[in-house]
């Protein structure tokens, strides 16, 4: 489960780096959107929220069924700042601007209950999600963050 949890970051960047963009220069505007996802290894039915995602999150995350718990955004500049919650407690802080190849770059910081469970930087293409694994559950499953910028 470690190894997994570690390795998300990665798969993350990987799939963010891979796929195709929009434009982002400096002075325009980025709008950074996260979905909070509790993830299971009980089989069920995901999320219908979460169809367009529900491969993605599988093949990343290894884990069964998903519910959507919250959602957020906010609009900053580039480069600029913000801070969105996204529900059960949980915020995200970002840092962005633009990168080469008309991508992102996002500094970020997801909180809860008083405690951070990761800071991590990406670099992403305008519409194109990346998937954070964050901290267990109660239930045995794992929280994860979706975080798309446009």
């Amino acid at each position: 489960m470690r190894l997994t949890l570690r390795f998300l970051p990665f798969c993350a960047l990987l799939l963010a780096i891979v796929l195709p963009s929009k434009a982002a220069a400096a002075g325009d505007e980025v709008t950074v959107r996260a979905i909070l996802v509790a993830a299971s290894r009980e089989a069920g039915e995901t999320d219908r929220s979460l169809a367009r995602y529900e491969s993605t999150l599988r093949r990343i995350l290894r884990f069964e069924s998903f519910k959507q718990l919250g959602s957020g955004r906010d609009r900053a500049a580039l480069p600029g700042e913000g801070s969105l919650g996204v529900g059960q407690g949980q915020s995200l802080s970002f840092k962005a601007e633009s990168a080469d190849n008309d991508r992102i770059r996002l500094q970020l910081q997801w909180q809860g209950n008083g405690r951070t469970f990761m800071r991590t930087g990406l670099v992403l293409r305008s519409g194109v999600p990346a998937v954070l694994g964050g901290p267990s559950r109660p239930d045995g499953g794992v929280y994860a963050l979706i975080v798309i910028a446009d």
